[in-house]
């Protein structure tokens, strides 16, 4: 079958099509009233990092990480991801949190403390795997924030796609139509950096600490640009594991999948040798492999399970086969308070449904690579007018608003399919308008960040007046969808919920590693 005939199967069940399950993930740092990175923990206010199921900390104390649960609806989604935020900043005293994706101002890379999680074995490896990143790359390229859309299509969806199957087949068959659409991701996914890409222009702060040979520009005081960048956070500057890059982690089903990525965490990297692994009766890294756990593997999208207790992400995978997708390439939305809109969200309900709704060929590692290349040159070069992208490695070539207005054409049955189905046009309406940011590259958020900069001078303005911005509009909001007394009891809880793991530590910290990585050794 063909795009429009699945399309037309789906569409018969309005549920397939109106039950979609989403998650937000923000990551956000927190700064200072003149605009420089917190040097103060993790605010005991929020409770537990390691626990509370809405506010943690990803790589260090300052970079905050904001999660909802699974929603079938836009609009509590946004909600839920707006009350967290209203929540937190409640806490914050006179801090922010910084609205871009590139961290500014950051001085020395050892002011930036790695994230705490409490005395329980799992707390002491979260920081200490921290810590091997920090050892292997860097803090600097750790605290860069982004937005994880987490997607799922319900069971109604592969009814009609599938008909009836065992359960077996079932899985199968999902995880076979999840992969397809993540191929078809590295195919067209660029266009997500080319509509929503945020990261233009670099801090000077950050350059400081990169080994860059970009052709920058600059404005003022210390603001560093590409004319036509659209999103410098997915590029060699942001963070990428160069060891990686022999890794062949293919993407033609799940067991090929797993195969590369169980591969990845027991291969030994000559270079994290250098670093040792307990040094002085020291930790410095989890291991000296390419990949301390699977979570090191950089991806800009990940087949999910959720994970049982003390089940590993692969092990999820094997056991149940892929549940759901993560987006991980979108940067932080700067004009927006909770770093992501609903223009957005649909835009993504649209696009990961026309992914696995089309044609999606196995693809091979050099098929990989030269995709790989379009999503380059769109993050270092995207509006710029002439630019041309790969048709695969055949040697053809199409500008990016040719093809762009393509997969529009076949979005915009998407966007049919999806309003007919919930009886209203909000579909059809974000792609009017995100059609004309394909026509006028000048329209993209790239675009618009980078006239902001320009008028103000500089990026640590733009910044820190959106940060004003954004937190006067979280302060003196609503809740809309959860209350405070329910965020207060959570952060309670989760203090009472580390205790507990505290408690029940039974091995020492060695002897949990060595359990946690026997089977790698």
């Amino acid at each position: 079958m063909d795009f429009s005939q699945r399309l037309l199967k789906v569409a018969a069940n309005p549920d397939a099509l109106t039950q979609l399950g989403r998650g937000l993930e923000r990551e956000a740092l927190r700064i200072t009233p003149n605009g420089k990175l917190s040097g103060e923990p993790h605010p005991a206010a929020l409770g537990s990092a390691l626990t509370n199921k809405w506010v943690t900390t990803d790589f260090a104390e300052p970079l905050l990480e904001f999660i909802t649960p699974v929603s079938q609806d836009v609009d509590h989604l946004l909600s839920q991801l707006s009350d967290i935020h209203q929540f937190t900043y409640s806490k914050l005293g006179d801090e922010k949190l910084w609205p871009m994706s590139m961290p500014c101002v950051v001085g020395d890379q050892d002011e930036i403390t790695l994230a705490q999680y409490g005395s329980s074995n799992s707390g002491r490896m979260k920081t200490l795997y921290r810590e091997g990143l920090k050892r292997r790359y860097g803090s600097i390229m750790q605290v860069i924030s982004g937005v994880h859309f987490n997607f799922s299509f319900p069971e109604t969806f592969w009814d009609a796609l599938f008909g009836e199957q065992s359960e077996q087949a079932r899985q199968d068959a999902v995880s076979d139509a999840y992969f397809g659409l993540i191929r078809n991701y590295y195919r067209f996914g660029w266009l997500i950096p080319y509509l929503f890409g945020a990261s233009p222009a670099l801090c000077g702060s950050f350059l400081e600490n990169t080994e860059s040979k970009l052709d920058f520009e600059k404005i003022g005081c210390g603001t560093y640009f590409l004319p036509n960048a659209t999103a410098l956070r997915l590029s060699d500057l942001g963070y990428t594991n160069h060891e990686q890059s022999s890794l062949k982690i293919g993407f033609n089903g799940l067991d090929q999948y797993l195969d590369g990525l169980r591969k990845a965490i027991r291969t030994p990297s000559a270079e994290f040798a250098k670093i040792g692994v307990k040094v002085d009766g020291e930790y410095r890294q989890l291991n000296d492999n390419v990949l301390q756990i699977e979570n090191e593997l950089y991806a800009p999208i990940r087949p999910k399970r959720v994970a049982q207790s003390g089940e590993k992400p692969s092990e999820a995978l094997s056991r149940g086969g892929v549940e759901y997708i993560e987006v991980r390439s979108l940067d932080v939305n700067p004009f927006s308070p909770i770093g992501i809109t609903a223009d957005q969200v649909r835009f993504l309900d649209m696009f990961l449904t026309w992914a696995v709704l089309s044609p999606s060929a196995s693809m091979d590692d050099a098929e990989l690579e030269c995709w790989r290349d379009n999503w380059n040159r769109v993050v270092l070069d995207g509006r710029n007018p002439d630019l041309m992208l790969k048709i695969g490695c055949n040697g053809e070539r199409l500008s990016v608003q040719d093809w762009g207005t393509r997969v529009f054409g076949e979005l915009a049955d998407v966007a049919k399919a999806m309003d007919a189905a919930a009886g209203n046009a909000v579909y059809q309406e974000t792609l009017a308008r995100l059609q004309t940011w394909i026509e006028q590259p000048e329209l993209t958020l790239s675009a618009q960040l980078l006239d902001a900069i320009r008028a103000q001078n500089g990026i640590g303005s733009v910044g820190e007046n959106l940060a004003t911005e954004h937190a006067n509009g979280l302060n003196d909001r609503q809740y809309q969808f959860y209350s405070e007394d329910v965020f207060e009891q959570e952060a309670v809880a989760s203090v009472d919920r580390q205790q507990q793991i505290e408690n029940s530590d039974e091995l020492s910290f060695d002897a949990f590693l060595d359990a946690y990585f026997a089977d790698i050794k």
